[in-house]
Parts: C-alpha cells; sequence; structure tokens
C-alpha cells in the first residue's frame, strides 16, 4: 500500500523517488527514523537526499515513512542504498561458479561474482512443499522435486561445495552486506502449474519488502504472467521478460522495464536491439560465453550480457 518509485540513493541525484501509496490521496508525509534527519519530502511527495546530513560511513539508511491519506494513516520503513552499484555489462549467470570452483546458485558464486566486480549476479527461485523459497535452477535437486518436498528435506541437503541449500533470505541478506552488484532475481515457473508460481510470486515479493532488499534486487521469469504479477504487486520493480515472444513495442506497452533474451532470439530480429534501446528499454542478452558474440554485442551497446564466463567478458571490456 506505500512504497517509494525507487530506494537507491544516488551520487548524481538529489532525488531518491516519490512517496506513493495505493490507499487514498495523499495529504501528508513525515519521516522518523535513525537516519530521518538526512532526508526530506517536498511538496510533490519526492523523498529529497539532504546530502549535508548524510553519515558518509554508512551504504545503507533506514527511515520510516508516515502517511496521511483520504483513506487514513499508514506506516512504512524503508531502507535506502547508496548506488555504489557498477554498471559494466556483466551478470554472472548463477553467480560466479564456473571458474571459481564455487557451486552454481550457491551465496559461494555470489560472493564470488561481487569479488570479480559484476554489475549483475542472477539466481533462481523454486518453493518447497511447505512454500519456503530456495535458490536452485532445476525443479528437482539430488532427484528430490522442490514443489513436492518440504523444507526441513531441502535444508538438509548439502551442495557439491558442502554448503546448504540457500533459502531466499539467506540470499538476500547475503547480497544486502553489499552495495556493487545487483541481484538478478529469476522466479521459475512451478512444475504445479500457474497458481503455484503465482504463489511464489507472492512469496517472494513479501520477502524482499520484509527484508528491506527493494534497492538491491530485479526480477527476471519466462513466464509473463509471474512477471505481470511482480509488476503489480511492486510498481517500483525492474522486470525483464526471458521467453523471446514478445517484441520490444508489446513489453513496452506492457510497462516493462526491458528484455532478457537469449542470443539467438536478437539474431532471428535483428532490429530488436536497436528498436528496444531507442524505447529506453534494458536489453540484456543471455547466456553468453563466446569471445567473438560477447564483442559483437558490446559493438551493438546492449546494456547486460548474462554470462558463464564474467572473467572472460570482463577483460574484454577492461579491453575497450
Amino acid at each position: 500500500m506505500l512504497y517509494l518509485t525507487r530506494y537507491t540513493i544516488s551520487q548524481d541525484r538529489d532525488q531518491v523517488g516519490v512517496v506513493t501509496t495505493t490507499a487514498g490521496q495523499i495529504k501528508f508525509v513525515t519521516l522518523s527514523g535513525a537516519h530521518a534527519q538526512a532526508f526530506k519530502v517536498d511538496k510533490n511527495h519526492q523523498l529529497i537526499v539532504r546530502r549535508d546530513k548524510l553519515d558518509k560511513a554508512l551504504t545503507v539508511f533506514d527511515v520510516t515513512l508516515t502517511v496521511a491519506t483520504s483513506a487514513g494513516q499508514f506506516t512504512e520503513t524503508v531502507s535506502l542504498v547508496k548506488d555504489d552499484f557498477i554498471r559494466n555489462k556483466v551478470v554472472a549467470h548463477r553467480g560466479a561458479w564456473k571458474n571459481t570452483g564455487a557451486t552454481e546458485n550457491s551465496i559461494a558464486a555470489l560472493n564470488h561474482a561481487v569479488a570479480l566486480g559484476c554489475e549483475g549476479s542472477e539466481f533462481d527461485v523454486h518453493m518447497s512443499a511447505d512454500s519456503l523459497p530456495v535458490i536452485h535452477h532445476d525443479p528437482s535437486i539430488q532427484g528430490v522435486s522442490i514443489a513436492k518436498t518440504t523444507s526441513d528435506v531441502l535444508l538438509a541437503l548439502k551442495l557439491s561445495n558442502g554448503e546448504t541449500l540457500p533459502t531466499l533470505e539467506n540470499y538476500l541478506k547475503a547480497g544486502q552486506q553489499q552495495n556493487k552488484t545487483r541481484l538478478i532475481l529469476e522466479i521459475k515457473a512451478s512444475e504445479l502449474g500457474k497458481e503455484s508460481s503465482i504463489a511464489l510470486t507472492r512469496k517472494i515479493m513479501s520477502i524482499v519488502e520484509r527484508l528491506r532488499a527493494q534497492g538491491w534486487v530485479d526480477y527476471i521469469s519466462f513466464d509473463y504472467d509471474v512477471c505481470l504479477e511482480v509488476m503489480k504487486l511492486a510498481p517500483y520493480a525492474h522486470v525483464q521478460y526471458l521467453t523471446g515472444d514478445k517484441t520490444p513495442a508489446e513489453l513496452v506497452a506492457a510497462k516493462f522495464s526491458g528484455l532478457d533474451y537469449h542470443f539467438s532470439i536478437y539474431q532471428k530480429n535483428p532490429d530488436w536491439i536497436r528498436d528496444a534501446l531507442s524505447k529506453k528499454l534494458i536489453v540484456n542478452v543471455w547466456t553468453v560465453n563466446d569471445k567473438t558474440l560477447m564483442e559483437n554485442l558490446l559493438a551493438l551497446h546492449v546494456d547486460l550480457i548474462t554470462t558463464n564466463e564474467p572473467e572472460l567478458l570482463l577483460s574484454l571490456i577492461k579491453a575497450k
């Protein structure tokens, strides 16, 4: 019912985000909490950073918003993260695992992606039979169906690096320890059907908001309805569609932030990259592991490249 249009504090913009509510017309907004003195709200309900009051030793600032509306009064505490996020186009697919010895989709792989200096680290989320979101790519792990198995059984499993199967909550908490690498959260379609996929989506958004992780997380999914559900629940969210069956114009009309298509989709539709960029859509490409293809995509000025070879892509970008 109460959210900001943005949760990051930019180096070159005093406006953080607009205070917004779905519950009536806003009459006034007040700020409280430990870091409230570093912010103010203007007449347009825009949250403004007061840089002279900002503690330069901190990267995250907690502020409690109290909003009086025609429908009543509402309070929400938000975490605003200093935007030191890297802009180098490199998204580590399932974290940085292939050349590091980490297990894909492990917290260790996330930490390696951060240490490498990747712009983003992608990870996949499924939900257990008792509604616990966990991090894994396939619908099954070690022969056990995630959707049909309770969390106590799943959390007793060990990844190949000895790490416990990560829960979404633990993964997000690890990602919130830094503000360099964005967390690219893929919501996996459930093997149990659409209703379960939407239930997973709602559970994910609830956890993100409870942890106040909005400033770190972007969303992707192959399920178009899941993407729409994210945007309905969190109008502030950056959402990119994965399947490749929608044109840039269709995604703009549906209010997507961008498209994240396999490189073969762009090869079949050579105008889509230029068209999408002209429409201010974020253009991501997956999963690109070939040097020549990386160079070609960099020449086309795509925004992001998702890869199992982040070290190679980083070296190409550094050389440029």
